[in-house]
């Protein structure tokens, strides 16, 4: 290990940046590659030492990551998303967490042989599937809303729950360890609830008081958001120890659910700092790791895994779901995806520590199985969910169509151009006459704004991650835009070119990099286009092939031919922008608008109906 801890923090940095962008290209949960990451700067190299780098800091550090991460988890839970699921939610945080429970304390003590107490502190601790492993593996399988979202419900609400067992388990095995008392286990238990409960409660409508009244000045809000959560839980453990999970928990979800709270830019900023702190975390107790213990663990950790997977999973979910509105192919998947996470992997780490100086017996093994436990589920969910989701037939699309806001002539044009080619497309007005007839052309359509809260809670966004912002008015555009990039991230926004660019004209519009992509070429604004469509022009498609390539097509009549997007062969349109320049080829298809009208002629383009 070096002695410069800058470089050691700075190379922390940069190999949880690695380890994230690996997990991006092969569409895999990051914290299969932050573990190993962990390994290999750790316990392989010798070059990280969490305990030298951070003397007693560590597990406070650990401690209050959690909570930011929990915290931010919990701002995503609204209520209305589980309509209909409550039953089954609660059911799995509930009924389902102690079937599982019993049956992997079970399960460690006959194959593991551990002792009762500490196979029953395993249990609780392996039970958590955590949302920092649930959310990007969601992305990647993209089953249906009702999987969805009882997983992510069931990730957020089972790290607190989890963690009080493991907590009330650890307790249990102290108090029968000294004292052989067991109401004195379940006393502590109910404390911890309590407490935790009644500080979320307070610190959530003091939060919200606080956002409500703008009592802060928006440059501090996220910071002080932040300090409150931060103590919240220290005030919460303080009051009673291992109560602060709970606390932000309850926190997080009070101020999702009131409507009156502004939660938009602190989730913004909780998501990106919950990311960091994520990646840190996961680096750091990895590289803790003792690969001797590791390996000594044998056969019987793959058994305990194999039976966590395929035997606990199931049954815990058969019995969670029995009576519940959910079809048998839903609860199949919902039995197949459980990875475990990040409190899993801190809870072990906190615990087996304290039980090493205890002298528990075989209380060494507690952290590397649970990352074992981790790692394998990871592993195994990450390569079969997606075929899984498929084979049940409870996958989203793949996000490729496009949202556009607009049902003017110009709109139209492109919706159904973009339609027949088997790229999704739904158009969003707030003008009814424009809005029939895209429907009489066969699109699909959304009355009202894209970003209205009724659009939030009915607006039909499967198999849409794009935004084209049509409009006819650019300063309307500009605001969808910018309001898009949160929900599409800001290379999947476009909008076409202002219809002004005078200096007058330019001092009231948004900076540039807030406007979205800008489509197609410098001028074809709105107004040019509709008079371009008004006057005759078509927007056609023409088919590149090995003897008449992009460039080929470019040169065919650079004046009348305008490209608008590139389809590839399976059916991902590409916008042309003036921020890129596409290189299409042979077997892709190009949308244009030809400028010459109806009666050109050209034997490789088919002609669109007028709009």
């Amino acid at each position: 290990m070096t002695d410069n801890p800058e470089l050691i923090l700075a190379g922390i940095g940069l190999t949880a940046m690695a380890a994230q962008w690996l997990a991006w290209r092969l569409h895999v949960p990051a914290i299969l590659f932050l573990l190993l990451a962990g390994l290999g700067v750790g316990p392989v190299t010798g070059w990280l030492q969490p305990d030298d780098l951070f003397n007693g800091l560590l597990f406070p550090l650990v401690s209050l990551s959690v909570a930011i991460i929990l915290f931010e988890g919990s701002l995503t839970l609204e209520f209305r998303e589980i309509r209909g699921l409550k039953k089954v939610v609660r059911s799995l945080v509930t009924t389902g967490t102690v079937v599982a429970w019993a049956l992997i304390a079970v399960a460690s003590h006959w194959i593991m042989r551990f002792d009762w107490d500490l196979a029953l502190l395993f249990g609780a601790i392996t039970v958590v599937t955590g949302p920092t492993v649930i959310a990007p593996l969601l992305r990647i399988v993209r089953p249906v809303k009702s999987v969805a979202n009882a997983l992510r419900w069931e990730g957020i609400l089972i790290d607190p729950i989890g963690a009080l067992l493991a907590v009330l388990a650890y307790e249990l095995l102290i108090a029968l360890r000294s004292t052989h008392d067991l109401k004195h286990a379940m006393w502590i238990f109910g404390v911890t609830v309590f407490t935790g409960t009644l500080a979320g409660i307070v610190a959530g409508l003091f939060t919200g008081t606080v956002l409500r009244r703008q009592w802060l000045p928006e440059s501090l809000t996220n910071l002080s958001v932040l300090a409150l959560v931060l103590a919240s839980f220290a005030v919460a453990n303080t009051l009673h120890q291992e109560s602060g999970l709970l606390t932000v928990t309850i926190m997080g979800i009070w101020l999702a659910n009131r409507p009156d709270v502004p939660i938009d830019d602190i989730l913004e900023f909780k998501q990106t700092l919950s990311q960091l702190l994520l990646s840190g975390l996961f680096i750091l107790l990895a590289a803790r790791m003792d690969l001797g213990l590791l390996t000594a663990l044998g056969w019987q950790s793959l058994v305990l895994l194999a039976v966590i997977l395929w035997i606990t999973r199931p049954v815990s979910v058969a019995v969670a779901t029995l009576g519940s509105p959910l079809g048998w192919r839903e609860r199949a998947l919902l039995a197949w995806i459980a990875p475990r996470g990040i409190v899993a992997a801190a809870v072990s780490a906190l615990f087996a520590l304290r039980l090493e100086a205890l002298g528990v017996d075989q209380a060494d093994k507690l952290l590397p199985l649970t990352f074992l436990v981790i790692a394998g589920t990871v592993i195994w969910q990450s390569l079969t969910a997606r075929p899984a989701a498929r084979l049940l037939g409870l996958n989203e699309p793949d996000p490729v169509g496009f949202l556009i806001v607009g049902a003017n002539p110009v709109a139209r044009a492109i919706g159904v151009a973009l339609k027949e080619q088997n790229v999704p497309v739904r158009l969003c007005d707030s003008d009814w006459y424009s809005l029939s007839k895209a429907r009489m052309l066969g699109l699909e359509t959304y009355y009202g704004m894209p970003f209205s809260e009724h659009a939030r809670r009915n607006l039909d966004r499967t198999g849409l991650g794009r935004l084209l912002a049509l409009g006819t008015r650019d300063h309307i555009n500009q605001l969808i835009t910018l309001r898009g990039r949160d929900e599409f991230g800001k290379n999947e926004v476009f909008s076409l070119p202002r219809t002004t660019t005078s200096d007058t004209e330019e001092k009231h519009a948004p900076a540039p990099k807030l406007r979205g992509r800008t489509l197609f070429a410098p001028g074809l604004g709105y107004w040019k286009l509709q008079n371009l469509l008004l006057g005759g022009a078509q927007i056609r498609t023409t088919k590149l092939t090995g003897s008449f390539r992009f460039k080929d097509y470019r040169q065919s009549d650079p004046e009348h031919l305008v490209p608008l997007f590139a389809v590839t062969p399976k059916g991902y349109a590409r916008p042309f922008t003036l921020d890129t320049r596409l290189q299409p080829e042979p077997g892709w298809t190009i949308i244009s608008l030809d400028t010459r009208g109806k009666d050109s002629a050209d034997t490789k383009t088919d002609t669109r109906r007028p709009f």
